[in-house]
């Protein structure tokens, strides 16, 4: 049993990644202690895990946040430093006294202290789908040479990690394995006609049948590109080409996902759906502990559906696979262009069934380049950025 403290830097601790961590990590304190905790701009949630956590460093991304977090700090004798900007982030990221990194932060702005955190040879919990998304050569060629011990925390992943074999070294042809499949649960329009799609309002798309999550994601599951995203991490994280990735809507969310392999066998991964379940199993790699998760109860569920996914229904799993095979900076493009449009959808200013249609359009007008750098990620990231901004204002 190892005794050893880990101290971890929680990038994103105020979403709801971030605050099951800090669940699980409150229910082993002889385990691990916290070296920073990060967010956008929600100081009051902030000021109230560093008072429960006590960590050396705060981060927000948003000065007028940080100034008032610091001010709190101040005033309650914490010995909390406050730091703002992107490059803070990379610091706790990187920092010699971090073991471990939840990198959480939803959207492109956890690229780079993920990526920080791999050129620093950290243990990476990694949640945020979009650094593999955006820069999947660049990210996993820097934990290849640095040597940081990478653990999925996407329940899919997780689930995909543990069926493998446990000497898995991206082979999928040498490891007997025919064929990767990740579960969806559909979302809240899986039945939802085809036609009352165009009048679905951003309550509708939050409201997840299973799990609980914060409004981009809810949305992204709700067109299914969440489960496009997790196409192409599956890619990078386990060597898979496009075609070895088959999606399966699984209403129920307890199967997290599966390996078929040449003899007929196929292993998963079960479980109720819960985060805390695969944020343990990576934070205490290679053992387990605690995560405060109910037992799963099979004679309660009773049933197990499995259904093909509809992509006249999801075109935006399409556009992934699509993204996925044009290789190159097109998955970028892909998804600067669905943080646009999500957010717009969110702030009411474009319909439902415009999402993918954007996402069509910037794929369509700005060609993909190889990436050489992370620049070329970046200027990839920022260009369908302005273009779907464009469209919509029009």
């Amino acid at each position: 049993m190892n005794s050893k403290v880990t101290f971890l830097t929680v990038l994103g601790s105020t979403g709801s990644i971030g605050k099951s961590t800090l669940d699980v990590v409150a229910r082993h304190p002889d385990k691990y202690r916290i070296f920073a905790l990060t967010a956008n701009q929600q100081d009051e949630l902030l000021f109230a895990q560093c008072q429960q956590f006590l960590p050396q460093f705060a981060v927000l991304l948003d000065a007028a946040a940080a100034a008032r977090l610091a001010s709190k700090i101040k005033q309650a004798g914490l010995a909390t430093e406050v730091l703002t900007g992107i490059e803070a982030l990379e610091q706790v990221s990187a920092d010699s006294q971090v073991d471990a990194v939840m990198a959480a932060i939803v959207g492109a702005a956890g690229l780079r202290p993920t990526l920080a955190a791999a050129r620093a040879g950290k243990k990476i919990l990694l949640a945020n789908k979009e650094t593999l998304v955006m820069a999947g050569r660049l990210f996993m060629d820097a934990v290849r040479q640095s040597g940081s011990p990478l653990l999925p925390i996407d329940s899919e992943h997780n689930a995909i990690f543990q069926s493998l074999p446990s000497n898995y070294a991206g082979n999928m042809a040498a490891s007997g394995i025919s064929k990767i499949l990740l579960t969806a649960s559909g979302g809240p329009f899986r039945n939802t006609p085809l036609s009352d799609l165009k009048n679905v309002t951003p309550a509708q798309a939050c409201a997840h049948p299973n799990w609980t999550m914060g409004r981009k994601i809810s949305v992204d599951s709700a067109s299914m590109m969440n489960k496009g995203l997790e196409v192409i991490e599956a890619h990078w994280l386990f060597s898979a080409g496009a075609d070895d990735i088959q999606v399966v809507v699984h209403p129920q969310s307890v199967i997290h996902s599966l390996v078929q392999y040449v003899d007929g066998s196929v292993l998963a991964q079960l479980g109720n759906p819960d985060m805390r379940t695969p944020i343990a199993y990576g934070l205490a790699y290679p053992e387990r502990i605690d995560a405060g998760v109910a037992m799963l109860d099979l004679f309660k569920i009773a049933r197990l559906d499995f259904v093909a996914p509809d992509f006249e229904r999801f075109p935006c799993l399409a556009l992934a696979y699509q993204a996925l095979r044009a290789g190159g900076t097109a998955p970028s493009i892909m998804n600067a262009a669905n943080e646009v449009a999500v957010e717009a959808f969110l702030n009411e200013q474009i319909a439902f069934l415009d999402i993918p249609r954007l996402i069509n359009t910037a794929l369509e007008k700005i060609p993909s380049h190889v990436i050489n750098a992370l620049d070329d990620v970046l200027n990839a990231d920022a260009e369908a950025r302005r273009v779907v901004a464009e469209i919509i204002a029009r």
